[in-house]
């Protein structure tokens, strides 16, 4: 199942999604017809535009109703079955491959399969053998290890459902130096996710740390404090307060607004 955000212009009600002549809400099962055939899609989001023309790239359709449902669930027994198969003839075909899914198109006109390796993999005589079992177009695809947490979901270290696979759409870049604007012990089992890359959330609040971080004092610079030369030994860029070091060696600890 794919995740869609709606774009729409065609209702009197800007609170009110309604694609032909049905609404439409927030986590409503629909089919679209997308570039690989008609496939079933969760909505996340729906936003109103004033546009005159409203063109993605994927097509709806309809919503889903009890007849369109049985064919789902079809379609899903379907799918787990011929991913026991794929990973039979990967064995066979000694392919070191972690089938991570399998999925139907709507109108089964398309198979897909979503694998992890360590390597790049030649999957084409996999793909010719399930074409010819399944009499339909085949599609693998290789993803990362961030993709795979994000498709079988988790609990992440603050213990609350991963990020990816709960609300965020798009899957962005993360650095190391996200963590050390954050001033972040470079422990990976403190800053790596249940995937083993580094926490999406250490976007979340990048900018908030680059901001605080130019306009502020950094340890190890010397300021001017109550008249006395100072050392900055620790900053906590939360509650924006300072430890700082006297040149007779007292330590003392302020408030960012104390020093301006």
């Amino acid at each position: 199942m794919i995740v869609l955000k709606i774009l729409y212009n065609d209702s009197n009600d800007k609170d009110i999604c309604i694609f032909n002549g049905k609404r439409v809400d927030i986590d409503q099962i629909i089919i679209v017809d997308t570039p690989k055939g008609k496939r079933v899609a969760r909505v996340y989001d729906i936003v109103y535009s004033s546009s005159t023309i409203v063109s993605t790239e994927n097509k709806f359709v309809k919503v889903v109703n009890n007849d369109d449902r049985r064919v789902i669930e079809k379609n899903s027994k379907m799918a787990k079955s011929a991913l026991l198969v794929a990973r039979k003839y990967a064995d066979i075909l000694n392919l070191n491959i972690g089938f991570v899914s399998s999925e139907y198109t709507f109108d089964r006109k398309q198979l897909f399969f979503l694998f992890v390796a360590d390597t790049r993999i030649d999957f084409r005589e996999l793909a010719r053998k399930l074409a010819q079992k399944y009499k339909t177009r085949i599609e693998l695809r290789q993803i990362g290890v961030r993709d795979k947490a994000r498709l079988i979901g988790g609990l992440g270290p603050c213990g609350l459902p991963l990020c990816c696979n709960n609300f965020l759409i798009e899957l962005n870049s993360v650095s190391i130096n996200m963590a050390k604007n954050q001033m972040l012990a470079l422990n990976p089992n403190k800053i790596n996710g249940v995937c083993g890359r580094l926490l999406c959330c250490l976007q979340f609040e990048d900018d908030y740390y680059k901001s605080i971080r130019k306009k502020n004092p950094s340890i190890g610079e010397i300021i001017l404090y109550e008249g006395s030369e100072c050392r900055v030994i620790d900053c906590n860029y939360v509650n924006l307060s300072y430890k700082l070091q006297k040149k007779d060696g007292e330590i003392v600890s302020v408030r960012l607004e104390d020093l301006k």
